[in-house]
């Protein structure tokens, strides 16, 4: 493997032939069959759309940047009726309830804002050493002892106590 290299995680056989219709054989890039947390895992820095994916890199404790584009028309009817009612998109954010990893989100997802983010995590180690604590707090709430409520829950079902 080369000493930097972008991992591409694919979701499909039809995402991986556009992928690769891109990429080509660049010898700086890695397209993966599915495997996006093991591509997580791996990464210094996860590049993603908002959604699920980000709280799963939240979870593998990476640090990540946010871009995301929805059509012009969406966007606009969005804002016209107000119905963003968070000030974050990515769920890190929201469940810290402030800006924990860059958002850049519709005019600002140009690639020249997304590699500035990007670099910063490369850049500033204390950054990202600040970023974890963070994650592992929001890991922790989020657990919250599934498996002994759970078994509460049945005990209380069944009549016996926990």
């Amino acid at each position: 493997m080369c000493p930097a290299c972008l991992l591409i995680p694919a979701a499909n056989a039809q995402c991986r032939a556009a992928i690769d219709a891109i990429v080509g054989d660049a010898p700086a890039m890695r397209v993966l069959d599915g495997d996006a947390q093991r591509a997580m895992i791996a990464s210094d820095v996860v590049l993603l759309a908002s959604g699920t994916a980000a709280l799963e890199a939240m979870l593998c404790k990476r640090p990540m940047v946010i871009g995301h584009r929805i059509s012009g028309l969406t966007y606009a009817i969005v804002k016209a009726f107000g119905l963003l009612k968070s000030a974050h998109v990515s769920l890190p954010n929201v469940l810290a309830g402030e800006t924990l990893v860059p958002e850049l989100l519709q005019d600002d997802c140009t690639p020249a804002n997304l590699q500035a983010a990007l670099l910063r995590w490369f850049c500033d180690a204390d950054a990202v050493e600040a970023l974890q604590p963070r994650f592992l707090a929001i890991h922790e709430t989020l657990r919250r002892d599934a498996s002994a409520r759970a078994a509460d829950a049945v005990a209380g079902l069944v009549g016996t106590p926990a």
